[in-house]
């Protein structure tokens, strides 16, 4: 009989630890629920992710500092793309072309 009352014990024991546990957590989310509104959580939620983005973007690019080089030239070059090739356009094979249509 004693293994008995000993068991229960130890189980009375580690049922009210597991209360004590879920009381605590019921008490810490509803601490968390009242202080804000469902739109402050949200946005201190998306800021919080946000900032994890940008660290790891800063943290990668200072990793590869050669790509991000590249990168940006490739950018570059592409928006500047149309004067670029402007500059190597035969201008005068095309003002030929023109007066000899106008020509016929």
């Amino acid at each position: 009989m004693t293994d008995y009352a000993q068991r229960l014990r130890e189980d009375r024991a580690i049922r009210d630890a597991s209360l004590a546990l879920l009381k605590a957590d019921v008490s810490h989310l509803r601490n968390n629920l009242t202080g804000k509104s469902f739109g402050e959580r949200f946005v201190d939620r998306v800021s919080e992710g946000a900032i994890d983005v940008f660290e790891e973007a800063v943290e990668v690019a200072d990793n590869h500092k050669g790509v991000l080089a590249t990168l940006i030239a490739a950018v570059f070059i592409w928006f500047a793309r149309n004067p670029i090739l402007s500059l190597f356009s035969d201008e005068d094979a095309a003002d030929d072309d023109d007066e000899q249509d106008r020509a016929r």
